[in-house]
């Protein structure tokens, strides 16, 4: 019964390619959009987890100012020093490195070469916070960081844009007024969480920078890198009490400095995306919704138009079952149908639009399977009232049907 009743179903549709195809597009588009903007969610979520993970692995950072981002609010808020960042790493346990970073933007010139950047004067912990490696070189030695020398590790994007495909160890650049040694080249990292260019920097001995271009001994902020199994709010905490002691903030004063956790950023940012991903998926669900009304008004149709068929099965001792069966089965197929097509399309589109958004394709078996088990309910769902009212009809009053 189940194969003759499969059959009579697949002739059904193939009588009606042109409709069964406009019947099911609702449920393809409703399938491919669900799915794309899932696939495309998590992808998403991957590359900004990947991004703030390339910032440095339990790391926390303090800026002067009571606001993070463009425009933060650091008007009248003191800069840091070095000796703020070794006062945290001697009173506070489980450590790895405290390191003191200020920035400067500069024009790099080699040879006929130049470019805009931003130079970073800080130590070589910097490389072990920000879980930098080096491509070619070395680190800087004690005696240029203690004296100030002026040397430099630069990254890729200076790389290539000053000195192209040539190795840039030991060749000089200029800056405003004195020329720098290049001792070290940065392994690339890529595009980072704010979507700036991670390998446009070069990196200067702390005392440098602040002798030869800042011309003070401010510091913009500090890296604080933690050891494995450190309690990370805690540290913050007691990061917070130090600087407020350090900078003479009385106890009615707010902070006007901020510190922040580059894991809850990533966590955060990750649930932001996850929650939109989410709204978007539920969206395009409705077009699931509209898809299964089209199928159940195209079956209503198809009942109607087959009336003496359906009288001549019942007269001849077909079974209510039997019939409710067959169309039943002929809507499900439909939506089944639709969900294989809209599946195949939304693997099509992920790939075309990851690579164009360049964030990483990640194929999720469940949720191609949780849409596809979804059409085939919407198939159920909508195609059971048609195929009721076929296996309820008269067979006297059906044959007597024009």
């Amino acid at each position: 019964m189940w194969l003759n009743t499969l059959l009579l179903a697949l002739r059904a549709i193939r009588r009606n390619l042109m409709r069964s195809f406009l019947t099911i597009l609702g449920i393809v588009i409703g399938v491919a959009a669900v799915v794309t903007m899932v696939t495309l969610g998590q992808g998403a979520t991957r590359m900004v987890s990947d991004q703030i993970s390339s910032l440095g692995s339990n790391l926390l950072m303090a800026r002067p100012g009571q606001r993070l981002g463009p425009g933060r609010d650091s008007a009248g808020a003191p800069n840091f020093k070095k000796a703020d960042a070794e006062a945290i790493l001697t009173q506070i346990g489980g450590l790895r490195e405290v390191v003191p970073v200020v920035g400067h933007a500069i024009t790099l010139v080699a040879g006929n070469n130049n470019w805009s950047t931003t130079v970073n004067g800080t130590t070589n912990g910097y490389l072990v916070a920000g879980s930098w490696k080096l491509a070619a070189g070395r680190e800087f030695l004690d005696d240029e960081e203690r004296t100030g020398k002026a040397v430099c590790i630069i990254g890729a994007t200076v790389k290539i844009e000053l000195f192209g495909n040539r190795n840039p160890l030991g060749d000089e650049v200029r800056i405003k007024t004195f020329v720098c040694q290049v001792v070290g080249l940065l392994a690339a990292k890529g595009q980072g969480a704010m979507g700036m260019d991670q390998d446009d920097t070069v990196l200067m001995p702390l005392s440098t920078v602040q002798r030869r271009l800042t011309g003070n001994q401010d510091v913009s902020s500090l890296l604080v890198s933690l050891k494995d199994g450190t309690d990370a709010s805690k540290t913050m905490q007691q990061i917070r009490l130090i600087l407020r002691e350090r900078r003479k903030l009385a106890d009615n004063e707010a902070d006007n400095f901020n510190i922040m956790d580059t894991k809850q950023i990533a966590e955060t940012l990750s649930g932001t995306i996850g929650t939109m991903t989410a709204l978007l998926g539920a969206v395009a669900a409705v077009s699931l919704l509209v898809g299964g009304i089209g199928i159940m008004n195209v079956m209503l149709v198809s009942v109607t138009e087959r009336t003496r068929e359906i009288g001549i099965r019942l007269a001849i001792g077909a079974l209510e079952n039997e019939v409710l069966l067959q169309f039943l089965i002929e809507a499900v197929m439909l939506s089944c149908l639709g969900g294989l097509i809209g599946i195949m399309l939304a693997f099509l589109a992920c790939l075309a639009l990851s690579s164009l958004m360049h964030i990483p394709f990640l194929f999720n078996p469940s949720i191609n399977l949780l849409a596809f088990g979804f059409s085939a309910a919407i198939g159920i769902v909508f195609g059971y009232m048609p195929a009721r009212r076929a296996a309820w009809l008269d067979p006297i009053v059906a044959l007597r049907h024009e």
